[in-house]
């Protein structure tokens, strides 16, 4: 039995693969921010980080039976991380890709998809963006309200320049950079930057006065990417949240 109590070649080489593919998924983000990494780089790295992982997650599955307790060889544990490392690996791409495809391929929300808010001072930051900061048209305003009818604009029992005063204080809550606030035309805009791709989206929100109180629409418009995985519908959402 002494002479079993070893390291199968199989446990270590399980283990590199699976830290190889979570490298190559969850590096995607970071390459992308450092600028190391193109978009399209970025997403094949993911992508093909799913595939590694699979494959180090089958062979850690498999090392760990062979060094399972018992058997009186070593790795049992390494073969354990090797499974929930690959298994992440080839989860995080896959589920975002899910996400993907449970919401429609748009990326400029608003409240009012009639007459949404305009940038303004956000125009020279988004110079040379890939998604001009016009609004996207009917076709996005009819898959939104399909996607998330519950976006509507938010009544406040304020006056306008209280209700700009609250727009601003909710966005700065949120952790958005704010370019400009302007209480007489009624508008606040920021931006607001993804955790970790480092995205720009930006976002304005204009003020109207509505019978004693005042109308609050929020637009919120990713600079890059066709879709946006539904982060603009959700950052408008809590946003509303926090001003009631």
């Amino acid at each position: 039995m002494a002479a079993n109590k070893h390291m199968p070649w199989i446990v270590p080489l399980a283990f590199l693969v699976s830290v190889v593919a979570g490298l190559m998924a969850a590096g995607g983000g970071p390459g992308y921010r450092l600028g190391v990494l193109d978009l399209p780089t970025a997403f094949a790295g993911m992508r093909y980080g799913a595939y590694v992982g699979i494959a180090g997650a089958l062979l850690s599955l498999a090392a760990a039976i062979i060094v399972r307790p018992g058997t009186g060889r070593k790795g049992f544990v390494l073969a354990l991380a090797g499974l929930v490392l690959g298994a992440a690996a080839f989860y995080g791409p896959t589920s975002l890709r899910g996400q993907a495809r449970s919401v429609p391929p748009i990326h400029d929300i608003s409240t009012d998809t009639q007459d949404p808010p305009s940038f303004v001072a956000v125009l020279p930051l988004r110079a040379g963006a890939a998604n001009p900061p016009d609004y996207a048209g009917p076709e996005t305003a009819a898959q939104q309200q399909q996607a998330y009818p519950d976006l509507a604009p938010l009544t406040l029992p304020l006056p306008p320049a209280e209700a700009v005063k609250r727009a601003e204080a909710a966005a700065r809550d949120m952790g958005w950079d704010i370019v400009a606030v302007e209480p007489a035309e009624g508008r606040v805009e920021a931006t607001a930057t993804t955790a970790w791709f480092g995205f720009k989206d930006d976002v304005v929100v204009r003020v109207r006065p509505e019978g004693d109180g005042s109308r609050i629409d929020v637009r919120s418009k990713s600079r890059v990417g066709r879709s946006d995985l539904g982060a603009n519908a959700a950052r408008i959402r809590d946003y509303l949240a926090r001003l009631k």
